[in-house]
């Protein structure tokens, strides 16, 4: 019993994470550096060289569209978690390393700050713990 419990709270957390990750790729891949303003306010820069500007609102966007397909793998991966393990232990280790890569900043108040503590903590805490869920679930259903 214990096992179906686990096994059916993991398959809703994974399609929770799997939300997030869309909700977030979206708001990146289709608004680009400004976003649509779905994580708050979009009007924060101002464009002093449109070229380049375009440019590195291109690669937002890739990296947007990268995440929502990060999300639409993991909300699936709930679906059939046996065959989508190695997948989203990927993904989960992916999230992992942009959380680590956030300290290239090298400003701990913007890291540690509003705005950033949250999806830090849920990175570098979050990830592996759900990490380590995975593995441990998708074992013991195994067996």
């Amino acid at each position: 019993m214990h096992s179906s419990v686990n096994s059916w709270a993991l398959r809703v957390v994974l399609v929770l994470v799997g939300v997030g990750f869309i909700y977030t790729g979206i708001d990146n891949a289709f608004g680009g550096i400004m976003t649509l303003g779905w994580q708050g306010l979009s009007d924060f820069a101002q464009v002093t060289d449109p070229h380049q500007y375009l440019v590195r609102d291109s690669h937002v966007r890739f990296l947007g569209g990268v995440y929502l397909l990060m999300g639409v793998a993991t909300a699936l991966s709930a679906t059939r978690p046996t065959q989508f393990k190695a997948v989203v232990q990927l993904i989960l280790i992916a999230a992992f390393a942009g959380g680590l890569a956030r300290f290239s900043q090298m400003d701990v108040s913007v890291t540690f700050g509003e705005g950033v503590l949250v999806p830090l903590v849920i990175e570098l805490a979050f990830m592996p713990l759900l990490y380590v869920w995975v593995s441990r679930t998708i074992k013991q259903s195994a067996a």
